[in-house]
């Protein structure tokens, strides 16, 4: 019988969000991101209504929620960022495949809440969408056809920038790297990294994001695997992990994604 997608995913209790810092801002954050409170519908060529647990999940394409991560996911970036921040666990945050930018938002909202005014928020992707898969893409990759939803997935920089300034967290913690991963992050001037988290679904855009910025992930700090259900993204991350003798257990934080941290 053929294995689950989550055979080798350890299951553990998800880390405790720190209290230090202001836990109802961050709450109203993830609310506000998902668009719980106004409950926008999916983004359908038909008639499409709000599902709340397909939203709390990562479920669905939001037509206006500045994120498609789902609840689930954003409790996981504020328990790793806030155990990076509380520790003492040097770097900035990256997020490799931003869409509207939310998740990258709400990282630089957690800086906010907590008072750090050290680190940086990296918001890294093409800002024109998925790149085109085909013959010439990793076998993995080939049967990918994620680049026929750009009309969806593609959002200018300038719209992700004014997504930012709606919150008020535009501000000069905050970077974007604009381009394709492996034209932008082998010359990436990002010096260390607390929680690194991958949202670029392919073979890959996720061996870039690994290959260049993994290295730079500090001890204690974190990885995040937005995409881990896909095949070629979970491919990409146990070659990776064999190749470089990855250990670190990997957690499952939802359907979707998964997460580890690098020991001290």
């Amino acid at each position: 019988m053929a294995a689950r997608w989550d055979d080798d995913v350890t299951l553990v209790r998800p880390l405790a969000a720190h209290q230090a810092g202001n836990d109802d801002y961050l709450d109203l954050m993830k609310r506000v991101l998902t668009n719980t409170i106004y409950q926008d519908p999916p983004v359908s060529r038909g008639e499409a209504v709000f599902d709340g647990d397909q939203r709390a999940t990562g479920q669905d394409w939001p037509t206006v929620a500045h994120t498609m991560v789902g609840r689930a996911r954003l409790d996981n970036v504020h328990a790793c960022a806030a155990t990076a921040i509380t520790e003492g666990i040097p770097g900035d945050m990256v997020e490799t495949g931003v869409w509207r930018g939310g998740t990258s938002i709400f990282m630089r909202a957690i800086l906010r809440a907590y008072g750090v005014t050290d680190r940086l928020v990296w918001a890294c992707d093409s800002f024109e969408g998925m790149p085109v898969s085909g013959p010439g893409s990793h076998p993995s990759d080939q049967e990918t056809r994620l680049h026929l939803a750009n009309a969806v997935l593609a959002i200018p920089l300038e719209q992700v920038r004014a997504n930012f300034g709606v919150y008020g967290l535009l501000d000069d913690q905050v970077r974007f790297l604009k381009g394709w991963f492996r034209d932008t992050l082998p010359t990436a001037p990002i010096e260390r990294i607390a929680v690194l988290r991958l949202d670029g679904d392919l073979y890959e855009s996720t061996t870039d994001a690994l290959d260049n910025l993994y290295p730079k992930v500090s001890p204690g700090g974190f990885v995040i695997v937005d995409d881990y259900q896909i095949p070629a993204c979970r491919e990409a991350v146990h070659d990776y992990r064999a190749a470089h003798g990855v250990t670190a257990p990997l957690t499952r934080i939802d359907q979707w994604a998964v997460f580890w941290r690098l020991p001290n």
